[in-house]
């Protein structure tokens, strides 16, 4: 687990520098765009409506709600994104962003700018305690109805009565 860490560290060092690695876990490095406001509204391939507040994009090969990790190296702002749509169609595109995606990583101003994109992992390692928990021991009684048992309340509430009286 450590050494995932490490692994992970030196990654994300060599990301901010600007290094890419051999394409590592289908990372790729290629140019953003985003959906202008006339697309607002309209289906997406996958049947969808783009909404401009919503955070999808459209990618050619990766399939419809995949998530992704889109990240911006020249402010170090990345987002999520999940896959609704096709394209961009553009030579030396690799991904259109929705509107918000791209407001997240502050290329609007810009219109196009270089990322990082690769598959996002939703894979959550749990929590493994070090100590053993200790559960303590509980003694239920429940009141079926059968055998005239009574709780042992009911039984606490009569004595309390007769010593009040």
């Amino acid at each position: 687990m450590i050494l995932k860490l490490k692994i992970a560290l030196v990654a994300s060092l060599l990301l901010t520098i600007g290094f890419t690695p051999l394409k590592a876990a289908g990372q790729q490095k290629g140019k953003a765009s985003f959906y202008a406001k006339k697309f607002h509204g309209r289906k997406t391939a996958s049947g969808e409506r783009l909404h401009p507040d919503s955070l999808t994009c459209a990618h050619r090969t990766y399939p419809f709600g995949t998530k992704l990790k889109v990240y911006n190296p020249v402010n170090g702002r990345s987002v999520v994104v999940r896959v609704t749509d096709r394209g961009p169609f553009v030579r030396g595109r690799i991904i259109d962003l929705s509107w918000r995606a791209a407001k997240e990583l502050d290329i609007i101003a810009q219109g196009v700018a270089t990322v990082f994109v690769q598959r996002y992992s939703d894979i959550i390692i749990p929590f493994l305690p070090e100590d053993e928990i200790e559960i303590p021991d509980l003694e239920l009684e429940t009141n079926d109805g059968s055998g005239g048992a009574t709780p042992f309340w009911q039984e606490m509430k009569k004595d309390l009565m007769k010593t009040s009286r």
